[in-house]
């Protein structure tokens, strides 16, 4: 059975950061591609980070490039995405995504984990 279980998600305020974790399970973590999606209330779900374990390439969206890092830990069957200088805008439910490629991901086709809530006020 394919999880993905997201955590480090919480409040934090603007020009803070955050860690946020995706621990893989049930399939070949070696030969996926992993992303993290974000939807605000109101709003559509929008790719914010991905990278392919198969040749570490990786994908950011304009609005986190230079804010946010994502990384892999193959040991660990692990995702990381670390989020600086967070701002209100960056409020939403983050969800850990993976997929055989990083085009499904872009299609937003493969498994999904449940999602962990970032807010971002003072």
């Amino acid at each position: 059975e394919v999880q993905l279980v997201e955590s480090g998600g919480g409040l934090v305020q603007p020009g803070g950061s955050l860690r946020l974790s995706c621990a893989a399970s049930g399939f070949t973590f070696d030969d996926y591609a992993i992303g993290w999606f974000r939807q605000a209330p109101g709003k559509g779900r929008e790719r914010v980070s991905c990278i392919s374990n198969r040749d570490g390439s990786t994908y950011y969206a304009d609005s986190v490039k230079g804010r946010f890092t994502i990384s892999s830990d193959n040991a660990k069957n692990t995702v990381y995405l670390q989020m600086n200088s967070l701002k209100p805008e960056d409020t939403a439910v983050y969800y850990c995504a993976a997929a055989s490629s990083l085009s499904r991901l872009q299609l937003q086709r493969g498994y999904w984990g449940q999602g962990t809530q970032v807010t971002v006020s003072s």
